[in-house]
């Protein structure tokens, strides 16, 4: 009799859906592996992708070479891009706070937000994340490509020239300039817009993850710092990348 009445109050605080405090370690301890983990790969990402920075000369010779496939394709929508925005200031500030703001904000908030609520969806994202960005070093350092902004053709450098928001986001130092293909900056917007339409019941959070990835597309080219052929090479190495981590995530893993 008397050891049923001790185990009451433990029984009455599952019943009341309190967690005991083993199974708050537990979360406490696993949200603070997944921060590790994410801290730690991206990184990881950054260093090497600094180290991997490319010689000039072929960077800016892959570049134009962009331009002109292209240009065989009817792609090569670059400067026309660029010289309609130039000549609407508030556009331009728009596409500059896409760039800045809707990228590394945007994957932070969504990894957390998935955390917390879809576990398993968190972690084929955080995978898919992974298996891509590997996959984009390889490509910054076996095939370097300057941006159109950093091209000798007269492009307009829009995040530098009317802000100083993405230095403190990305530092100088850690940042590869000649990685422009492929756009991991849409590829992996690409990522976070699929799962959250697959995953978010309000429509609003649906409706960013469908117009999210477009609005980068358009920010990417029209800031001048990434081709348009870049942003198809981001969004098909995000896509691999998912269906690596498809292919080896458990529902359980970490």
């Amino acid at each position: 009799m008397a050891r049923a009445l001790d185990e009451r109050p433990a029984l009455q605080g599952v019943a009341n859906g309190s967690d005991p405090p083993r199974r708050q370690r537990s979360v406490a301890y696993e949200l603070g592996l997944q921060i590790v983990l994410v801290t730690a790969a991206a990184l990881f990402y950054f260093a090497v992708r600094g180290l991997t920075e490319g010689d000039v000369d072929a960077a800016v010779e892959n570049g134009q070479s962009l331009l002109d496939l292209e240009a065989r394709f009817g792609l090569a929508m670059e400067r026309s891009a660029q010289e309609w925005l130039i000549e609407r200031r508030s556009l331009v500030t728009v596409a500059n706070w896409v760039y800045i703001w809707g990228h590394w904000p945007v994957i932070i908030a969504s990894l957390v937000w998935l955390a917390r609520r879809r576990h398993d969806d968190f972690v084929l994202l955080r995978n898919a994340l992974f298996a891509s960005g590997a996959i984009g070093l390889v490509l910054f350092a076996v095939y370097p490509v300057a941006p159109p902004r950093l091209l000798p053709d007269a492009y307009v450098d829009t995040v530098t020239l009317y802000s100083e928001s993405y230095r403190v986001l990305q530092p100088p130092a850690l940042v590869n300039k000649y990685a422009a293909m492929p756009s991991l900056h849409f590829g992996w917007n690409l990522l976070v817009g699929i799962f959250l339409v697959r995953t978010a019941t309000r429509s609003g959070l649906r409706m960013f993850g469908l117009i999210g990835p477009m609005l980068m597309a358009a920010a990417v080219v029209l800031t001048g710092n990434h081709y348009v052929v870049d942003v198809l090479v981001g969004g098909s190495v995000a896509l691999l990348g998912l269906a690596i981590a498809t292919g080896v995530s458990r529902p359980t893993s970490y």
